[in-house]
């Protein structure tokens, strides 16, 4: 059998103790089955803050303890218990078939007897495959969107540079004291001018929780 031009050129090009022999494949980083297409860490653009205001590119993942491993296909996907022609299983199924159609024509009997509208199953198989194949095809509109989805805020040092979460959740905790205790002096200072004197008991717990209630709705 004759070669042709390409496998004479691919031959040619490789070295002459692998030519006609198997590639090689080039395995990756920590047992891994496939060469590693990650960048190296010079070369990751992505920073995350390390606090302080100080950026540095992010760290990779952990390597997966069963990394390269090859596992089988019962250890990914839930294995059918038994065969598929079970004697068993098709008795179950069709129990439950006779079941399902005994409960139907006792409906029907009692309703004739009732003097009632005596409803029958019309659909067959090739006009519910025809209903599916119209359900498939028409293709829902999506819902109308009721609120502009609120932009996701970006927390910054005054410095520059990003925060780490614990930073950011000590700045937004402090900032949402800060507008609580406003919103406390608020209600309270509209309570005593409408009323001259201050609230006491139950009128002051009420403000309070109309102030969490403002402030957590971002009034």
């Amino acid at each position: 059998m004759e070669r042709t031009f390409l496998q004479f050129m691919e031959a040619k090009a490789l070295d002459p103790s692998l030519a006609g022999a198997a590639s090689i494949r080039r395995t990756g980083d920590d047992g891994r089955k496939y060469a590693t297409r990650k960048k190296p860490e010079g070369e990751r653009k992505r920073m995350v803050a390390v606090g302080g205001g100080k950026m540095a590119p992010a760290s990779s993942y952990k390597t997966r303890k069963d990394v390269g491993a090859t596992k089988a296909r019962s250890e990914r996907e839930q294995q059918p218990e038994k065969a598929r022609d079970d004697k068993q299983v098709k008795q179950s199924y069709a129990d439950k078939v006779r079941a399902e159609r005994k409960k139907a024509a006792q409906a029907r009997i009692a309703a004739k007897k009732s003097g009632g509208e005596v409803k029958k199953t019309t659909t067959t198989s090739a006009s519910a495959e025809k209903k599916a194949t119209e359900l498939l095809k028409t293709k829902k509109a999506a819902p109308a969107k009721t609120t502009p989805a609120k932009p996701r805020r970006s927390w910054e040092h005054e410095g520059g540079g990003g925060m780490t979460r614990q930073e950011r959740d000590k700045a937004r905790n402090k900032e949402k004291g800060s507008a609580l205790k406003a919103k406390k002096a608020e209600l309270i200072k509209g309570f005593t001018d409408t009323h001259g004197r201050a609230p006491k008991g139950t009128e002051r717990t009420k403000l309070i929780g109309l102030a969490h209630k403002a402030v957590k709705g971002g009034v």
